[in-house]
């Protein structure tokens, strides 16, 4: 006894004090529980003329989770969710045959009716589990500006990766005592959870099913390997519609991904704010506009007579089509679309005068879109310019942007020569329901309003007097500019036999509503832009006039 009592005591005390804080956690953590409260992931929305659309919701799903340790017939098992999870029956077989606690879900996102079938087996060991996951009610639709949320609830590509943290919201956590049953008897501590805030986009639903419609349907007539539509308010820089094809369903993004790695391509990334090109003749206006704003020329100036071919430092540059066009003015040299007769413009304007017009024009940076993914194009230094690269650059060669950066700059025109900030988000909508509207924004003033408005009325011209048939719309008064550009080789010249087509409009001239790009990459069935992106154009710009309730002119 003399000797116990001594060891009791010491044991009492290394228990009672020494080991206090250790045994105190222990004992709190047996009837203290910490719990994470979930916030809802904020949603998106479209717009139409009678409200709202939603792109991006939240819906429920569910994963099935099997404990192989607790499945009595693993084979049974095996079978029946092969069969109702459309997976092979051997590979989950060889995933629950063992006696593990824990192996990763079978499945994720499974659909109501499926779970229900699962659940209805009462299978020991499987588990269905309820799971809030993104849905996109409209499949492909405006993908490429929507992105997605993949498994680990992070937003990735598009709206979705740019306003993943605002979407997203803030988690909350719960502290609180429970009874042996596990239930709550008092909540010690609670942070709660913040929803994510509501995106609703300057696209309109309408505008963005027509354009993709019309760009799917263009480039399967016209055998283009891809396709691309833009329709912007000039006045507001919001973008309207934004469509690509091939597109993506991002409900199965990692199914698209596996398929994109398979055939080489990249369906994920937006080829209208990722991709540069060389525009081609759709450079002309705006190499023009700087001519106008010199005061080098005006559009009715006699620019001279030019042959079919020019050479500079050594190198020929002819037309088009190789036939001269003989005297023109300045106008006749863009409804000819005349690449000589352009070098003689850019002579007029100088090698730093044309770099700054870029400049002005947004290109050679990148202009700032709420979209991720956004890059921009080359604009060569200044200083390693030659008399080749101003030549070149005059039609839009040895030059290169996104075909955001290119009807933004066709904005800038048809807004009387001011530079918006084009934007994708309309409004921030808070939990509590308070709304911020997105501004618009201007960052500078490519060319003088004067100068702007002549090259409106010379844009106008080239439509009705270069490709009145193919995309002129009676009572209307249009404006815009072809250009068919040579696709450069990654080692330096050009593709033989291989252009891009696209076709840059606005309207109406009086009163700009409108800014529609249209481009096809690389197609086979007509030769010049004027036949294949013109016609898009001119059924986009009448869908537009009526869908807007445009007035015809008397």
């Amino acid at each position: 006894m003399m000797l116990i009592v001594p060891l009791l005591g010491y044991r009492i005390f290394v228990v009672g004090v020494l080991g206090h804080e250790s045994y105190s956690k222990q004992a709190k953590n047996q009837y203290y529980t910490q719990e994470e409260i979930p916030s809802s992931r904020g949603e998106i929305f479209a717009q139409t003329k009678d409200g709202l659309y939603p792109l991006a919701i939240n819906a429920k799903k569910f994963q099935i989770w099997v404990v192989p340790k607790n499945v009595k017939d693993k084979q049974k098992v095996a079978q029946i969710l092969s069969k109702e999870l459309q997976k092979n029956e051997l590979e989950i077989f060889d995933q629950i045959n063992n006696n593990k606690l824990y192996i990763p879900p079978l499945a994720k996102r499974v659909e109501e009716g499926v779970a229900s079938k699962i659940k209805g087996e009462n299978l020991a060991g499987v588990l269905v589990v309820p799971e809030n996951v993104r849905y996109y009610p409209e499949g492909e639709l405006a993908s490429h500006i929507l992105g997605f949320v993949n498994f680990d609830d992070q937003g990735a590509y598009g709206v979705e990766g740019y306003y993943n943290d605002q979407l997203m919201g803030y988690k909350g956590a719960l502290t609180a005592e429970r009874d042996n049953k596990g239930r709550f008897i008092n909540i010690d501590e609670e942070t709660k959870a913040r929803d994510g805030d509501n995106l609703i986009l300057t696209i309109d639903h309408n505008i963005q099913y027509f354009a993709e419609e019309k760009i799917k349907a263009a480039v399967g007539k016209y055998g283009a390997e891809s396709g691309q539509i833009i329709v912007l308010d000039p006045k507001t820089g919001k973008i309207l519609a934004m469509a690509g094809t091939p597109s993506f369903n991002p409900n199965n993004f990692n199914e698209e991904a596996k398929r994109d790695k398979e055939e080489g391509k990249d369906r994920m990334t937006n080829p209208l704010i990722s991709y540069v090109y060389e525009p081609g003749s759709i450079v002309k206006p705006i190499v023009v506009a700087k001519g106008l704003d010199m005061g080098k020329f005006e559009p009715d100036t006699e620019a001279g007579t030019f042959s079919n071919m020019v050479v500079v430092q050594g190198y020929e540059i002819h037309t088009a089509q190789d036939k001269p066009f003989g005297k023109e003015t300045i106008t006749q040299i863009l409804e000819h679309s005349d690449n000589v007769g352009m070098v003689w413009v850019g002579e007029q304007i100088g090698k730093e005068a044309m770099y700054e017009n870029f400049a002005k024009f947004g290109w050679g940076k990148v202009l700032g879109l709420d979209i991720s993914g956004e890059t921009t194009g080359f604009l060569l230094p200044l200083k390693k310019w030659r008399d080749i690269h101003q030549a070149t650059m005059t039609f839009g060669q040895g030059i290169s942007a996104t075909p955001l950066q290119v009807v933004n700059a066709y904005s800038a025109i048809a807004n009387n020569g001011e530079l918006l900030l084009p934007h994708i988000v309309d409004k921030i909508v808070k939990p509590d329901g308070k709304e911020i509207q997105i501004e618009k924004k201007v960052i500078g003033q490519a060319v003088s309003r004067e100068s702007a408005q002549k090259v409106q009325k010379m844009l106008q011209s080239v439509i009705e007097n270069s490709y009145r048939k193919r995309t002129y719309i009676e009572g209307y008064s249009l404006a815009g500019k072809t250009g068919t550009a040579q696709v450069p080789k990654p080692g330096g010249g050009y593709e033989e036999k291989q252009s891009i087509h696209s076709f840059v409009g606005f309207g109406p001239v009086e009163d700009p509503r409108f800014v529609i790009l249209v481009k096809l990459d690389k197609p086979s069935a007509v030769e010049f832009a004027e036949g294949s992106a013109g016609p898009v154009f001119r059924e986009m710009a009448d869908f537009l006039l009526r869908y807007m309730e445009i007035e015809p002119k008397k």
